[in-house]
């Protein structure tokens, strides 16, 4: 077997031409821990941010991909009994405890949450190292980029909006960002959890597609001002719940469609993570603001087993080559995708 295997990697922070495909070690598992042989990566605006450079430790070279698809190829001390060959996806989260209230008897000093891709290197690549509870074996009827495609996007959109936010069947929500990964995923969890959905994204293409995914009310942002046409169509009440990706751009607006005791989640900031809040408006409505990122292997397991039965399903924009790593990172970046690209080695 040779030492070396492909990666996308980035030496610097900066844009999308930092991206290149180089010959880099072929990582090896360390104790509880497996390598897999990736057959898909899905790409996340999370890889655009870690490329621009975020206020964290990033290992460099670094190799980006969070949601990672692919068979086990090796294993280290103490995960002999994984299979080798077995098909898998891996859940992206790593010390999840953090935030499950768990770590009553941890140091303030161990890390807390971290992200496979963010924190470490990550998925785009021939192989990478995962910790081997973090896998989920793949029924035999669903493709490695599906799998990929569903981790990220649905564990995020399920925690936001059936943990935190407690979405229940006769509520109405908006989704922002709809025509995203996360947002795609947000209008099929809603919809199954039997909300009323409201969506907000750009292009006519994208209000018909959102539709077809379950959205009942879909604002083409372009076009009107979602916050006043939710207003007017939900008779001036608003809103029960905001599902927010987006930020700061329209944080205002968000905060405006809510109903009195409405929540708005939060769970991304794509244009920007400084929104200004009018605080009279939160008390006098009494309004919550709740955040949420990723999920438990609860979660997680719970929702990629309801993609398992196709219940619900990753809406996937484009599957490229890993080659074309960079100008995966250039479409993503031109807000022209609708749901995931994925990459395949």
């Amino acid at each position: 077997m040779a030492k070396t295997m492909r990666a996308a990697v980035f030496s610097d922070f900066g844009g999308p031409e930092v991206v290149a495909i180089r010959k880099m070690p072929i990582p090896e598992p360390g104790a509880g821990e497996v390598r897999v042989k990736v057959e898909a990566a899905a790409m996340n605006h999370l890889d655009l941010w870690v490329r621009r450079g975020l206020p964290i430790e990033t290992p460099m070279p670094h190799i980006g991909g969070s949601d990672i698809a692919g068979t086990v190829h090796a294993v280290g001390p103490g995960a002999e009994s994984v299979p080798i060959g077995t098909r898998v996806v891996v859940d992206p989260s790593l010390r999840y405890h953090w935030y499950e209230g768990q770590n009553q008897g941890a140091s303030f000093e161990e890390p807390p949450f971290q992200l496979l891709g963010e924190h470490t290197q990550g998925g785009f690549a021939e192989y990478a190292v995962v910790p081997a509870e973090n896998l989920l074996e793949i029924p035999g009827d669903v493709s490695f980029t599906e799998a990929a495609a569903a981790g990220l996007v649905f564990v995020t959109a399920w925690r936001g909006l059936i943990t935190r936010a407690a979405l229940v069947a006769g509520e109405t929500v908006l989704i922002t960002g709809a025509s995203g990964g996360v947002g795609t995923a947000a209008i099929q969890v809603a919809a199954r959890a039997g909300a009323k959905v409201f969506a907000v994204t750009s292009g006519a293409s994208s209000v018909a597609k959102c539709r077809e995914l379950g959205a009942h009310i879909v604002y083409d942002r372009k076009e009107v001002s979602f916050s006043r046409e939710v207003w007017r169509d939900t008779d001036k009440r608003g809103v029960h719940v905001v599902f927010d990706t987006v930020g700061e751009s329209i944080w205002n607006d968000c905060l405006r469609a809510l109903a009195p005791a409405g929540r708005l989640v939060t769970s991304g900031a794509t244009t920007g993570s400084r929104g200004v809040t009018e605080l009279r408006l939160v008390f006098w409505r009494q309004l919550s603001i709740l955040g949420s990122t990723m999920g438990s292997p609860t979660e997680f397991r719970r929702v990629m087993r309801l993609v398992f039965d196709q219940s619900l399903k990753a809406v996937i924009h484009e599957v490229m080559p890993l080659s074309e790593a960079r100008r995966a990172h250039e479409l993503l970046e031109s807000g022209k995708v609708f749901g995931k690209v994925v990459l395949v080695p």
